[in-house]
């Protein structure tokens, strides 16, 4: 299993420091989670049913055409190299691992490329899965440019798979309206910006026939009534859309001065985390989980992402933190 933000229990018997004594910011969510619903009985009571509303709410919220609910993101892209004979894969890199992994296990040959690269592989590829925004980098790449690579590779049958986990604040670079081509696979994470991790609910956005071939590697009932049901809720709250938007793009910019104040400019970022490149990294996680803050480390590039304080007590706690770092490399 690889390793993934969020291991709070992990962390907390690792440093002695109760889990409620915590301040989080390892996962990239918001950290404001949308109300929950009151979930009816019958929800509970039966089989999850696919004509409820949920999969129309996602095409609206999403602007697709056609949507597939899937148990969280994680689900589809372990589940996408079924579709495919073997082959070589490009992963535009460094990014969330399971893409590579999920690939690799399937057997197909992958090559982690550099967006600078991807122009010169692009032609002896098969499938090139794209991260945008990119996590844990943050780099977000025009909606031409992906389009054009997607082009490319649906003349020789290729696959374009777009995952859009952190495209919720930024929709207008959202591919989802162009997932009718033959070749575009967008994944969205419902988890993230909607705070609620835990329900297990992603989205697979692509062309009908690819939908139906991948439903029958997922299997019937995936997404529960009670999620599907939730999800339908959060998906149609407009107005929650906004605000949520509004508060994670203020917050991640505050979050950005913060680090830059004290002296650890971010190299990248989106609304819902900051990216930092040190080679101070694995002292700095260190020294911050000692005092009860977890941060995601990222050994291989030698980088830390921080999630998004929730309101001023946590700032406080973050800034106060640094000043104590501060004092203590000197």
């Amino acid at each position: 299993m690889l390793e993934h933000g969020g291991r709070l229990r992990n962390a907390a018997r690792q440093y002695g420091i109760a889990e409620a004594d915590w301040l989080d910011l390892s996962s990239g969510l918001a950290p404001w989670p949308f109300d929950v619903p009151v979930i009816p009985q019958r929800a509970w009571a039966r089989l999850p049913e696919t004509d409820d509303g949920l999969e129309q709410a996602a095409c609206d919220y999403y602007g697709a055409l056609d949507v597939l609910p899937v148990a969280g993101s994680q689900m589809a892209i372990q589940l996408l190299p079924r579709l495919r004979r073997a082959g070589k894969v490009g992963v535009l890199s460094p990014c969330y691992a399971e893409h590579a992994e999920a690939w690799r296990r399937s057997g197909y040959i992958v090559r982690e490329v550099l967006a600078s690269e991807v122009d010169f592989f692009i032609d002896s590829l098969d499938v090139l899965v794209v991260v945008n925004p990119n996590n844990p980098t943050g780099l977000s790449l025009a909606p031409e440019r992906l389009l054009d690579w997607h082009a490319r590779l649906a003349q020789r049958g290729g696959w374009l798979v777009v995952d859009e986990a952190f495209m919720d604040i930024t929709p207008a670079l959202s591919l989802a309206a162009h997932t009718h081509l033959v070749g575009l696979i967008v994944l969205r994470s419902f988890g993230k910006f909607f705070g609620l991790a835990g329900v297990r609910l992603g989205f697979v956005l692509a062309e009908r026939r690819l939908l139906k071939l991948l439903a029958e590697q997922v299997g019937p009932w995936a997404v529960s009534g009670p999620t599907r049901v939730l999800g339908q809720a959060c998906l149609l709250d407009s107005d929650a859309h906004a605000r949520q938007r509004q508060r994670c793009e203020a917050t991640s910019q505050r979050l950005a001065l913060v680090l830059e104040h004290h002296g650890f400019k971010p190299q990248g970022g989106c609304g819902l985390f900051q990216w930092l490149v040190t080679e101070h990294a694995e002292g700095l996680h260190d020294f911050m989980a000692h005092r009860g803050i977890l941060l995601r480390l990222f050994t291989s590039t030698g980088s830390l992402r921080f999630g998004l304080p929730a309101d001023d007590g946590e700032f406080l706690r973050l800034e106060q933190a640094f000043e104590a770092y501060a004092k203590d490399v000197q």
